[in-house]
């Protein structure tokens, strides 16, 4: 892990993000001495926890008469744009 100026940073953003991405380098932003911000690989997503959490939740039984309904509710448009 790295450690650099923010003013460093900001200078050399670009080359920092492709260095990330080629070696999965973590670096730390500092400003006046202080960590601030990091810039680190983004986590691998496989879109398990969104699975999971719709798993965890019940169907909505009520949701198929409800959309019956609202289809029914409409009204097709029989006039065309140019006409």
């Amino acid at each position: 892990m790295q450690r650099l100026t923010a003013t460093d940073a900001a200078r050399r953003f670009s080359s920092l993000l492709d260095q990330v991405e080629r070696t999965g380098e973590t670096f730390v932003v500092e400003r006046r001495g202080r960590a601030i911000a990091s810039i680190a690989p983004a986590a691998a997503s496989s879109g398990r926890e969104v699975k999971d959490m719709l798993r965890s939740h019940p169907a909505d039984s009520s949701w198929p008469a409800e959309l019956r309904d609202l289809r029914a509710a409409l009204t097709p448009e029989t006039r065309r744009w140019n006409a």
